[in-house]
């Protein structure tokens, strides 16, 4: 159980330093079709799209990659 709990951990910690890497590519190369990019792209966007559902934007602004970064730290933080 408790290596169910870390590998649940790594998990977290793995796709937050992903949403955190994608968040700061969109802003130096917006509309990158490189390999890396697409990669993160396929493994942020199934956590990021229900969000933009329930999050609107403010104007240019996305807050969406904020707010699973809190969703993924906190479940971090809650787990034993």
């Amino acid at each position: 159980m408790i290596f169910l709990f870390g590998l649940l951990k790594l998990l977290c910690q793995l796709l937050t330093l992903a949403i955190f890497l994608r968040a700061i590519m969109s802003w130096f190369s917006p509309g990158a079709t490189s390999t890396p990019a697409s990669i993160l792209y396929q493994v942020t966007e199934p956590i990021l799209a229900p969000l933009r559902r329930i999050i609107p934007r403010v104007g240019m602004l996305d807050f969406s990659p904020l707010v699973a970064i809190i969703l993924l730290q906190l479940i971090t933080y809650i787990l034993p």
